[in-house]
């Protein structure tokens, strides 16, 4: 595994969608010419829907790139400053994190700003598939890991780590609800039953959040590297971290969790109560959190359908994301009527 996404060794010679290997080159030779020695080679990492993710290898030291999508970017989205600061800052805490090793700002060097990490060895686990050969104890305990790791996320104190100014974390909730409403507004090609209802509910029913914490914005299993103990050894894609409620992190969470039918996998309301064992906070009041992530991820999967009909996609597995938005829209009406 190399950062976020398993993939085949990087090949010589073969030309990468939205990197251009000899302008990153002659880029590291000014800037870090201690990093590289040799010719790179690489490939895209696949599984990623949005930024991507490139596997680099000089023959010595392997290493991921990281850089916006091709296309149709939402302006506030994508900012490769902003995942690079959040994971330099959690480095010292008890969060596991890439190594990052350098930030480029400047969008003429290979047409976007982008970013290097170190590669972290381990697996990540996509589909429940995946989970069982494992057995139901040690599927029991990654999901475990990955509570512990997110309660950990949610215990540092943003201004120990430098990170006072990372977000607004005043009326970040209703903020939220707006701006994924803004970004669906930004990336729609089609009708899409029930999504203005279940933005309109959510805007009305915003609940008073508590104490703010960093949030990563898309915390879930896949974006996590896996040692062999079940350890996780790096939580990756931090490109919506902010400040805000740490119960949409959560929220988010559970929607993923749900869909991973492996034995020993534990059920939402489990992992909601181990959340809160290891925190301290109510998640007695979770429906309009679940909710929210739903019209979250069906606004993001929109977004990646979007690029796709527009063939600003790289690699495989994005012709069949448009499918599962309205399940997302079904499951959000749902959990606002049940709370």
């Amino acid at each position: 595994m190399s950062g976020p996404r398993s993939a085949a060794d990087p090949q010589p010679g073969r030309a990468l969608p939205g990197l251009d290997l000899g302008r990153l080159r002659g880029y590291l030779d000014r800037e870090a010419p201690d990093l590289v020695d040799g010719p790179l080679r690489g490939g895209v990492l696949p599984g990623g829907k949005s930024n991507l993710t490139y596997a680099v290898t000089d023959g010595r030291t392997r290493f991921v790139v990281r850089r916006p999508p091709l296309g149709h970017v939402l302006a506030t989205a994508h900012d490769m400053g902003r995942e690079y600061r959040v994971q330099r800052a959690l480095a010292p805490t008890p969060v596991p994190v890439p190594r990052v090793l350098l930030h480029c700002p400047d969008a003429k060097v290979i047409g976007a700003p982008f970013y290097l990490m170190s590669h972290v060895d381990g697996r990540v686990y996509r589909v429940p598939a995946e989970l069982t050969p494992l057995g139901p104890a040690a599927v029991a305990g990654l999901a475990r890991s990955l509570v512990h790791t997110l309660a950990d996320l949610h215990a540092v104190a943003p201004d120990s780590v430098g990170l006072a100014d990372f977000g607004r974390p005043d009326g970040f909730a209703a903020r939220q609800v707006r701006r994924w409403k803004t970004q669906l507004d930004a990336s729609r090609s089609r009708d899409l039953p029930g999504i203005e209802e279940l933005h309109d509910r959510l805007a009305a029913a915003v609940p008073v959040a508590g104490a703010a914490t960093v949030v990563h914005g898309d915390f879930r299993l896949d974006n996590a590297v896996v040692g062999p103990d079940g350890d996780i050894r790096a939580v990756l894609d931090w490109e919506m971290s902010t400040l805000g409620d740490p119960l949409t992190d959560l929220g988010l969470l559970l929607v993923y969790s749900a869909r991973l039918h492996a034995p020993g996998w534990p059920a939402p309301d489990e992992l909601a109560v181990a959340y809160a064992d290891r925190t301290g906070r109510d998640v007695r009041d979770l429906g309009w959190y679940v909710a929210f992530a739903s019209f979250k991820l069906a606004v993001i999967l929109e977004g990646v359908h979007y690029r796709y009909v527009r063939g600003q996609t790289v690699g495989a597995g994005f012709d069949r994301v448009g499918e599962r938005v309205p399940p997302l829209i079904a499951q959000g009406l749902s959990t606002l009527g049940e709370s």
